[in-house]
């Protein structure tokens, strides 16, 4: 079968279609057909070797598709159903591995690209609001890259919460896009002063979370958005990672608080896993929650999908297609 594996790290140019055996699952694991596979930063942080991984490496952790073989142990599981997973084991391959604790049966009505597009995003969003600087009625919310797949996702949640949102974005093509998704306010980062913005949103104070996915070039910006005991949520590092800081940094902005939070630790268990895709399904059900797919790409042109999401023009979710 087709795989996309990574043996150098570096640019996109070291994705390699390689041929390999169709992997058999082990206890506890399933195999899936992937009908889409999601294009994630930590796919771009895995390649180019600032998140190390043993090699050759399989990319892609989030696939959706159906069910080709289950493991010994397996039984919530049958040949021939529609999964979603955001722990598979190389989901850039024609078929992946994933465990079955932490894999989803995909909603009826809802097609596997639509849930490859919403569930890495969409937990991570969810996470982000509930628990890691947990929104509530009338707080304001700073959400960086807010035409983004995270990003639009975060506004709609933070808005569900009751919260106010100032995003930003990075070109004016993209203004139309958060404020679709329900920002009150739209800042230009690379034009305009979004610090300013935060104060002049708030009515000096500063707002009460930051929600930010780009890293080194909003960061200074970001502290100086926040209100006394305000809360920086940094999840990403699209512009590269944030520089090294000393703790006082964060008293003498007014006693902050800094959270680095990674998927993973916010699904311990299936129950949350199950919890947090169940509003997730219920609210794309309800049409409250809107995914956007950004484009499209066939298996062997994920080097061009990498280049297409670092270069930051694109707006919701980028996926690769094995079957296009």
């Amino acid at each position: 079968m087709l795989a996309i594996r990574l043996h150098a790290t570096g640019g996109p140019e070291q994705l390699r279609a390689d041929d390999v055996p169709v992997p058999a699952p082990a206890a506890g694991e399933l195999r899936l057909r992937v009908a889409a596979a999601g294009v994630n930063f930590i796919d771009t942080y895995h390649r180019s070797g600032l998140y190390p991984v043993a090699l050759p490496f399989g990319l892609g952790g989030e696939a959706a598709g159906q069910v080709t073989a289950v493991g010994a142990g397996v039984t919530d599981f049958c040949v021939g159903d529609r999964v979603v997973t955001t722990r598979a084991a190389g989901a850039y391959a024609e078929e992946t591995l994933a465990p079955a604790a932490q894999t989803l049966k995909i909603p009826p009505g809802v097609s596997p690209a639509t849930a490859a597009a919403l569930l890495a995003q969409g937990l991570t969003a969810h996470a982000l609001v509930t628990d890691c600087g947990p929104l509530r009625p009338g707080d304001t919310a700073l959400v960086h890259a807010g035409a983004g797949g995270v990003g639009r996702l975060l506004i709609q949640l933070a808005r569900m919460r009751g919260a106010r949102v100032l995003a930003t974005v990075g070109s004016d093509a993209k203004v139309a896009l958060a404020r679709e998704a329900g920002a009150e306010e739209v800042c230009v980062y690379t034009r305009d002063d979004f610090t300013a913005a935060a104060r002049r949103f708030t009515a000096g104070r500063g707002v009460d979370v930051a929600y930010d996915g780009v890293g080194r070039a909003t960061f200074a910006g970001t502290l100086d958005s926040l209100r006394p005991r305000g809360v920086f949520v940094s999840y990403g590092n699209a512009s590269g990672p944030v520089p090294p800081f000393a703790p006082l940094l964060l008293a003498q902005k007014g006693s902050l608080f800094f959270t680095r939070p990674t998927l993973n630790d916010y699904l311990r268990t299936p129950a949350e896993l199950q919890a947090r895709a169940g509003d997730l399904w219920g609210w794309l059900a309800a049409g409250t929650l809107q995914v956007r797919i950004g484009a499209t790409f066939p298996l062997r042109a994920a080097a061009e999908a990498h280049r297409a999401l670092e270069s930051r023009a694109t707006t919701g979710k980028l996926l690769l297609l094995p079957a296009g």
